[in-house]
């Protein structure tokens, strides 16, 4: 995953009105209701049915760090997807998202004017249209590249452009040497 793919993941985190199960035995009890059976647990998280069994009926208290980490994420992403779904939606047809980072931004600039790339740091509001454009990149399984486009296509507008009143000049504005990235919606 990449930077802008972490920061979705972190933004739809935010949105839980619950937190998931945290013990082992309530998290393997969660996956089993939203996969059907163990056999389709197990092959999630790369180990036997047996383990998984274990694991609900609590004979196994702690799973191996690696295998833990694959449950919590496992469970993190089916939690909640109609609160997710409503967040995305209300952003990408009236509210927008919220980018902060701190990169370098370099772009293509008339003759006369500077074009060189500098480190920034901005915190800018990307209107409901942007927001539309990178989930529906995301689920279409875009790149990473296509996806930093999309955000540094609605930084040169909102930001450098200011709406259309500045810099109209300026042209293919490209984020590059990400130092974070956060979104909220």
């Amino acid at each position: 995953m990449g930077e802008i793919e972490d920061a979705i993941e972190r933004a739809d985190r935010e949105a839980f009105t619950r937190e998931p199960p945290k013990t082992l035995k309530g998290q393997i009890g969660y996956l089993l209701k939203q996969m059907g059976s163990a056999k389709a647990v197990a092959r999630e998280l790369g180990v036997t049915a047996d383990s998984v069994n274990r694991y609900r009926r609590g004979a196994r208290k702690h799973a191996r760090a690696d295998v833990a980490a694959k449950i919590d994420d496992a469970v993190r992403t089916r939690w909640q997807p109609q609160v997710r779904k409503r967040r995305q939606r209300q952003a990408a047809t009236t509210g927008g998202i919220t980018v902060e980072t701190r990169a370098r931004f370099g772009y293509t600039a008339p003759i006369g004017t500077t074009d060189d790339g500098r480190f920034r740091r901005l915190t800018v509001h990307l209107p409901a249209t942007y927001a539309q454009r990178l989930f529906d990149a995301r689920n279409a399984g875009a790149s990473e590249g296509e996806m930093r486009g999309i955000v540094a296509e609605g930084l040169k507008d909102v930001y450098f452009q200011d709406g259309g009143s500045r810099a109209t000049g300026l042209s293919d504005v490209q984020i590059n040497d990400i130092d974070y990235l956060d979104l909220d919606f």
